[in-house]
């Protein structure tokens, strides 16, 4: 892709006058809009607002690259914009950004924005390059600069090409060899920056190289047997899971990407010394295994979990959604119908989607731990659990149960002669983990769990109604600390377990959750309606979508707001979402549904205190928020 068919000179910002993260955006939007770029700028925002709060696209080295893929977009452009004085942009290195490309795509186009990204990524790894760029005096002078560097880069692609298909390998000719990856969470632009800063440093010393990038257009270069047998070591910059199995034996130097980018020269030396430690890809100690970090246990335990919950909510919600209009056609045709019949069968009982709920959350939680053959015996686990009503308590410990049994049996077996590693994956992991998590499960902690478990359902049955009122509370308020983060998913998934535990009969924590999660957008729509003059016609614009989104228990609607001004639309959202949970439980309101919202409002006991509980939490959250906010200046 050519990044100068997409960069106009008419849109290009030259002196930006903004001074805060925000203000860029809407004076690069401005540009698009002036121009005829785009469509509807609000929406644009939104989606590039979407994406900050993902994390910051200020990459670093003075540069931000915001992005958003949206039908706003009538054609794909990159805008170019230049702050002389720079600004904070909340970039990654927490350095102030003085270039900004801000790419807009269009719905249609495929991964248009993403292929713009690592181009420009590549072209901007070179620092004299972007210091030109930073003092260019014309949009001619930009884009002319961009063009030969483009025809540079295209040159050096197409030389490299042809000398690949002519030249002996390093192999055959004594040359220094050594294989590297790259990787970021996003698969953007640090994945390809680091692969030009490898190879470029890699041809000032002399060395031969070849590097795999993980990025977002899938795995690109992907490394050969060959080659990884032959390298003297191999390199892995990545700050995400990559493919490591096939580096068992070698010398691997696992670090930060941004290592990739900053430090090429010591990795390159550091792979071709040797003294990196030698991966085992079934976890031998040897040597120091290459893929210990220094991760905490607790963000380890909690990456686990998240894996599973990840897996497990597309069966909440699709179960959820299907599950409550099946009780509603229940109530209005009568539980004979047909329809009602099918909807049933494949959302809830003993056949549809909740059915394995706590199987799929225990396998992904043992997958993340023990990684493939651990997925088996810790669905078999979590559905021994559900079965015998140990209930998420007991699949969240036959996952871990089932994840650190594969763990201990690879070790093991580490030192079984290599002619047998075939054995491992097709027999010895799949019986003897099955039969290790069967019977641990069977014997000890199914029936640990079912006592639990029972006895918590028990509680909560039999709540006094002060206890509940501080449970409700505490679990709504949960729902709009980080509005779908991990804190979230925390209040969500107890919710879910007492759910599906008490066979889909008690949904008063469902209420509580349900009524805190839609409180933050109902609030924010609420406040851009009411106090006007305190938010930008974008965010007025912006805020109408969340009495939709609200209604819809859709809480990542609030995101872009507590983005940019998380204090204030955090805290009154907390507020609003407590009161509101502490009144479902006040009023003892049940909703037999995971989720739907607005939706699912009829199915409950007291359908209207249940409105009037989220329009109290609502009003109340909304005007904290209004009062609390300050007013527009003329600059913002």
């Amino acid at each position: 892709m050519r990044i100068t068919d997409l960069m106009i000179e008419n849109v290009m910002v030259l002196d930006m006058q903004a001074t805060t993260k925000e203000g860029a955006i809407d004076e690069l939007i401005a540009s698009l809009e002036k121009n005829g770029r785009i469509n509807n700028p609000k929406l644009f925002k939104e989606m590039i607002l979407k994406r900050e709060a993902q994390s910051s696209t200020g990459i670093g080295d003075g540069i931000a690259m915001p992005h958003a893929k949206t039908k706003a977009v009538n054609e794909a452009t990159v805008v170019f914009g230049r702050s002389k004085q720079g600004l904070d942009y909340q970039a990654l290195d927490g350095q102030p950004s003085y270039l900004f490309f801000m790419i807009a795509a269009p719905e249609g186009a495929d991964n248009v924005h993403l292929q713009t990204l690592a181009a420009l990524s590549r072209l901007l790894i070179d620092h004299e390059f972007v210091e030109q760029v930073k003092h260019a005096q014309t949009t001619g002078e930009v884009a002319q600069l961009f063009n030969e560097k483009q025809a540079e880069h295209d040159a050096e692609e197409a030389k490299e090409a042809a000398e690949k298909s002519t030249e002996a390998t390093p192999a055959s000719t004594g040359e220094k060899f050594v294989v590297a990856v790259t990787a970021c969470p996003t698969g953007i632009a640090h994945t390809y920056m680091a692969e030009d800063a490898l190879k470029k440093k890699a041809k000032e010393m002399g060395i031969s190289i070849r590097v795999e990038t993980n990025g977002s257009e899938g795995t690109k270069h992907v490394l050969t047997k060959e080659e990884i047998a032959r390298a003297a070591g191999v390199i892995v910059a990545a700050d995400k899971k990559v493919e490591m199995a096939r580096f068992d034996g070698k010398r691997v130097l696992q670090t930060p990407v941004s290592d990739g980018i900053r430090k090429p020269e010591e990795l390159i030396n550091k792979a071709l010394e040797g003294t990196a430690p030698v991966y085992h890809a079934e976890g031998g100690d040897s040597e120091e295994n290459a893929s210990a970090g220094t991760t905490s246990i607790w963000s380890k335990i909690y990456k686990d979990l998240m894996n599973g919950i990840s897996h497990m909510l597309p069966f909440v919600v699709g179960g959820g959604i299907l599950l409550a209009i099946s009780f509603l056609l229940e109530r209005v045709l009568g539980a004979d119908n047909t329809i009602f019949k099918m909807l049933s069968a494949i959302s809830g009982g003993d056949t549809g989607a909740f059915h394995f709920l706590i199987a799929i959350l225990a396998g992904y939680i043992a997958m993340s731990i023990g990684d493939r053959p651990a997925l088996m015996p810790g669905m078999v686990g979590g559905f021994m659990a559900s079965n015998a009503s140990a209930g998420f308590l007991g699949g969240l410990a036959a996952g871990f149960l089932a994840g650190w049994v594969i763990v201990l049996l690879k070790k093991v077996f580490q030192g079984m002669p290599r002619t047998l590693d075939g054995l491992k994956p097709i027999l010895l992991y799949p019986v003897l983990g099955l039969l290790l998590t069967g019977g641990l499960m069977y014997y000890i902690f199914d029936p640990i769990f079912k006592w639990i478990n029972t006895g918590l359902i028990g509680a909560l049955n039999h709540l006094g109604t002060g206890n509940a009122i501080v449970l409700g509370i505490v679990l709504a308020g949960m729902m709009a600390v980080d509005m779908g983060g991990p804190v979230n998913k925390a209040a969500y998934t107890f919710a879910i377990g007492v759910f599906t535990s008490s066979g889909n009969t008690n949904g008063f924590m469902m209420a509580a959750v349900m009524a805190g999660g839609m409180v933050p957008p109902l609030a924010i729509a609420l406040a851009t309606s009411l106090f006007k003059h305190k938010f930008t016609e974008e965010e007025r614009k912006a805020g109408i979508t969340n009495y939709v989104l609200g209604l819809s228990f859709i809480t990542e609607g609030a995101i872009p707001f507590a983005a940019s001004d998380p204090l204030r639309v955090i805290g009154s959202s907390v507020v609003g979402a407590a009161i509101a949970g502490g009144l479902t439980q006040l009023w003892n309101i049940n909703i037999p549904a995971p989720h739907g919202g607005i939706f699912v409002v009829l199915l409950g006991n007291h359908p209207i205190l249940f409105l009037i509980s989220i329009i109290l939490g609502a009003v109340i959250s909304g005007f904290i928020l209004g009062l609390w906010k300050k007013p527009l200046t003329e600059n913002n």
